[in-house]
């Protein structure tokens, strides 16, 4: 009997281990917004990027007010039904598979009204090689006043 119950308590707490780690791998898939954490780029990687004239350049696009990286489209603020179809326009323009690197840089993505829309509508388009400038504070402070590359 007590062979029993040490067989259904080891199936139990297996049987939740894998409950939870599941969940676990649900929630770090999905994180409430629509991109993954390994689509976040880091600044300082693009930046590399840039200056690597042999490098394979990504496409650049500023979803947000003003276009301060260098080589980066200027689509204007997502959020903006006018912005956002002009950003649609763009995009329709390249494959799926392109290697496309989008930012906005007003203020920190809880905050930003630019990427969501931005990043959903490139999700619904199809792309698969998508990233997102992980700008955590601000372009001023996470890319200007570090001297990664601008346009002039």
């Amino acid at each position: 009997m007590n062979r029993l119950k040490l067989i259904i308590a080891l199936f139990l707490v297996f049987s939740l281990g894998i409950a939870a780690f599941s969940l676990a791998g649900f929630k770090q898939k999905t994180n409430g917004e629509p991109w993954k954490e390994n689509q976040l780029l880091a600044p300082e990687d693009l930046a590399r990027v840039l200056n690597d004239p042999a490098a394979r350049q990504p496409v650049v696009i500023c979803v947000g007010p003003g276009a301060l990286i260098r080589g980066s489209l200027d689509m204007g603020p997502a959020h903006e039904k006018s912005n956002y179809e002009k950003l649609k326009l763009q995009l329709a323009k390249f494959s799926r598979n392109a290697d496309i690197v989008i930012y906005c840089g007003c203020c920190p993505f809880e905050h930003c009204p630019n990427i969501r829309p931005a990043f959903t509508l490139m999700n619904e388009m199809g792309f698969t090689n998508q990233r997102l400038l992980n700008i955590q504070h601000n372009i001023k402070t996470d890319w200007i006043s570090k001297g990664y590359p601008e346009n002039k």
